[in-house]
């Protein structure tokens, strides 16, 4: 049996069952439940499921994308436990345990449908430069009534601990904190048990809005597996609060929107900072990253903006990035190197919103990074003024834009791959014109008996 796993059942007698945990590229975890006697099977010899799970669209649905699904049979593939991923579900049913899958074909050669392959295919293009990627995310999320998400009008929510309902916007507050302390205790406590590691967390900039900060891990695998764990956590914990925690991108048209940062520094063999010479302006390689990442972001807003809620987050002055821009201690553009010790000289991405693939999102930043330096692009000049007051008609700001960009060659191509973007354009496409089908109430309003 594999050490892990017997360890796991030693100490934990209770077990009942397993959830094998797929984060598709919705981000949506499927998967499936498996009984106690039956979990060393699976470690031994895999679980066998559809490859076009992976490529469903939001509501589940079979997109057939690349021929994988109706065309091909739907035939099975198999899943492998993610080491390191076993836990207990404290929030679960009694004896509820978990551990992330990933997708092999029925060879052991990795599937190419699995957003988790994609992601380590950049990070070996990376290794083998000899450079070595630190990344930490951070998660903004709004918690709201729950009644109120069930009739699709999300309200803020009652702070269970103070008994009041959420009404302003209190920016950095202790108070809303305190109004949720049992919650993110809760929080806390799950993810140190899951081996999750947090960081700080904050009241945001709009009512019931928080974001948790996760630490920094020379993995970014691991990275974008804590942000998957992070979510499930936190969504199952609001529940047991009478509260639904969404990270959709722009729940409330007036508030601000969720986002996805991500902060990366580069360590080369001897693990030095790549990004530091010394100065607080940093090192070229640290500018080439920058310019990279600004020269891939058209392609890669279908990644970072994966739906038609995402682009509504796109709006000047709400410290949401608006161009391909980028500035020293400046929240205001999409590539932002924070202020700090030289020593810890990172780059934040700000352009994700929280509703985008962290695996995906990861690979998009990290091949933007090696693409800058392999070519030694220069960036603009950058900006220490507000960079957020209109859109820049550089970067596609509409879902349709964003997937005909996706289109296009690039060099986004050559790291996440053609093949994949391809299924990922297809699966996004289907869920558009699904959307573009349904009626809605200002249609009618508008046009079916204008007088």
């Amino acid at each position: 049996m594999n050490e892990e796993l017997e360890r796991f059942l030693n100490n934990n007698p209770e077990l009942r069952f397993l959830d094998v945990l797929l984060p598709d590229l919705c981000s949506i975890v499927r998967g499936k439940r498996i009984p106690r006697d039956d979990i060393a099977k699976v470690y031994a010899d895999g679980l066998q499921i559809p490859s076009s799970i992976y490529l469903l669209d939001v509501n589940g649905g079979c997109t057939d994308a690349g021929g994988r699904g109706f065309s091909d049979g739907d035939p099975d593939v198999k899943v492998r436990p993610v080491p390191g991923s076993l836990s207990l579900v404290p929030w679960g049913p009694p004896g509820a345990g978990q551990v992330l899958g990933s997708l092999y074909e029925l060879d052991d050669s990795v599937c190419p449908v699995d957003p988790r392959h994609v992601l380590a295919g950049v990070i070996e293009r990376l290794h083998e430069s000899g450079l070595h990627p630190v990344v930490a995310v951070e998660l903004e999320f709004y918690l709201i009534d729950a009644a109120s998400a069930d009739e699709g009008r999300p309200c803020p929510p009652v702070l269970p601990d103070t008994g009041r309902r959420a009404s302003a916007t209190q920016v950095y507050s202790l108070a809303d904190l305190e109004g949720f302390t049992r919650f993110l205790s809760e929080v806390e406590a799950t993810c140190q048990a899951q081996g999750v590691p947090l960081g700080a967390t904050t009241a945001e900039y709009a009512v019931g809005q928080y974001e948790i900060n996760l630490q920094h891990v020379a993995d970014p695998l691991r990275a974008a597996d804590h942000a998957i764990l992070l979510r499930r956590a936190v969504q199952g914990l609001a529940r047991a609060h009478d509260a639904v925690a969404t990270f959709m991108a722009k729940p409330y048209p007036e508030d601000a929107g969720n986002g996805l940062h991500v902060h990366v520094s580069l360590m080369d063999d001897k693990g030095h900072n790549v990004f530091d010479n010394g100065t607080s302006e940093g090192s070229i390689q640290l500018r080439q990253a920058v310019a990279g990442m600004l020269d891939l972001l058209p392609q890669s807003m279908a990644v970072f903006a994966p739906n038609v809620n995402s682009y509504r987050r796109f709006a000047p002055n709400l410290y949401v990035p608006t161009g391909p821009t980028w500035g020293y201690n400046n929240r205001s553009v999409a590539v932002r190197i924070p202020a700090g010790d030289n020593t810890a000289r990172r780059i934040e991405h700000r352009m994700a919103g929280a509703d985008a693939n962290p695996y995906l999102t990861l690979a998009a930043v990290l091949a933007g990074l090696h693409h800058g330096i392999s070519h030694g692009l220069v960036p603009p000049e950058p900006r220490a003024d507000n960079a957020g007051t209109q859109l820049d008609g550089a970067v596609p700001f509409t879902w349709q834009g964003a997937l005909d960009q996706l289109a296009k060659p690039s060099a986004l191509d050559e790291y996440l791959g053609a093949e994949y973007l391809s299924l990922y354009r297809q699966c996004k496409q289907f869920e558009l014109d699904t959307y573009a089908r349904e009626f809605t109430p200002l249609e009618y309003r508008w046009y079916l008996a204008p007088e």
